[in-house]
């Protein structure tokens, strides 16, 4: 079988690795595409290429010649998931699963974190019991957000804030009262973390700017949950938190666990998808929702469950036995060498 990965993080990597070592030796070939050639996951493929820097139905269009061109049967997309996930019907007519969410409308509400929040907050007004949301508001000029991070100032919270549509930490900061002394200066990593005043200078250099969600900074501990579904069922949900440095541990989380099937239980999200979660005062809080594997889900592989290659076994229809994840793992990782092969492009 043929599986594509299109633009994808460099952890991708993982996932083809733990495909191939499939407990099943079921056998598979990889493809995989970036507009940079020395995307590091493309070393690991069995074909590369380099993909035109375009997006919007004309990198939809791409995929769809890509997939026929080179008969692809399994295409697994992060980049324009939530447009392919639109046009599936246009992939199935050439014989391609995708490895998507087929509710487009999921995906895209999924997709901007506000319209997410307003979506769970909806179906809490209802009666459902999912997952606590942090304070926020959703600005787009220096007036609102003033007012936004003021209120929330006197409710008592440390403010942060955020675009409403992003992926990881970009564009996330952490509001501070006064500028960095030269001792943070010198002491403190992270880059996170800017003056209230500072802020309004740069938010201020456009009458209106992109829509910013100002929330209240949750400063507990942090934890992603990484989950295996079909439409009907969760398989697995696997939470990892986030320790020092680069220390993930993988914990057998009662209260987690449950979030993730009270979630699933009312979006029923298949294939994978994951959860970010942070901890208030003891209350875990939504960060955000992914439709798709998460970065880091290769450490939640450390419990003995293929989350991908069971990803793909839902995806064809398969059946899926009992899943018994090993809890209670400490990990972190190292960098690694890796010599670019310059033949590796057709």
């Amino acid at each position: 079988m043929r599986i594509w990965f299109n633009r994808w993080f460099t952890t991708v990597t993982h996932f083809i690795e733990l495909i191939r070592a499939n407990e099943e030796g079921r056998r598979f070939e990889f493809f995989g595409t970036h507009t940079n050639k020395d995307a590091l996951y493309l070393q690991y493929c069995d074909y590369a290429f380099t993909e035109p820097s375009i997006s919007g139905e004309a990198y939809i269009d791409f995929c769809l010649e890509f997939c026929q061109k080179h008969r692809i049967d399994i295409f697994i997309p992060r980049k324009e998931n939530v447009g392919i996930s639109k046009r599936l019907a246009d992939f199935e007519a050439i014989g391609v699963k995708v490895l998507v969410c087929p509710d487009s409308k999921l995906m895209e509400t999924l997709d901007h974190k506000a319209a997410a929040y307003h979506s769970i907050l909806q179906k809490e007004e209802t009666g459902a019991e999912l997952v606590s949301i942090p304070d926020f508001y959703v600005v787009n000029n220096i007036n609102d957000f003033k007012i936004a991070y003021q209120t929330l100032r006197d409710k008592g919270h440390t403010v942060c804030f955020k675009p409403v549509i992003g992926e990881g930490a970009t564009g996330f900061r952490v509001i501070e009262d006064k500028i960095e002394s030269i001792d943070q200066l010198f002491k403190r990593a992270s880059s996170r973390r800017l003056p209230y005043h500072y802020a309004c200078e740069i938010l201020s250099q456009q009458e209106v700017f992109p829509d910013l969600m100002i929330l209240e900074y949750l400063e507990g501990p942090e934890y992603s949950i990484d989950c295996v579904a079909s439409n009907q069922r969760l398989y697995a949900a696997i939470p990892r938190m986030k320790g020092e440095g680069r220390v993930r541990e993988i914990v057998d989380h009662h209260e987690l666990i449950q979030l993730a099937h009270r979630f699933h239980q009312h979006f029923q999200l298949p294939y994978i998808f994951n959860i970010q979660v942070k901890y208030n005062h003891d209350v875990p809080k939504l960060l955000e929702i992914n439709p798709r594997m998460s970065g880091g889900m290769h450490f939640s592989c450390l419990t003995g469950i293929n989350l991908p290659y069971l990803a793909i076994k839902i995806l064809l229809g398969e059946e899926i036995g009992p899943l018994e994840p090993r809890f209670g793992i400490r990990a972190c990782h190292l960098e690694k060498e890796i010599i670019l092969d310059k033949d590796l492009f057709a």
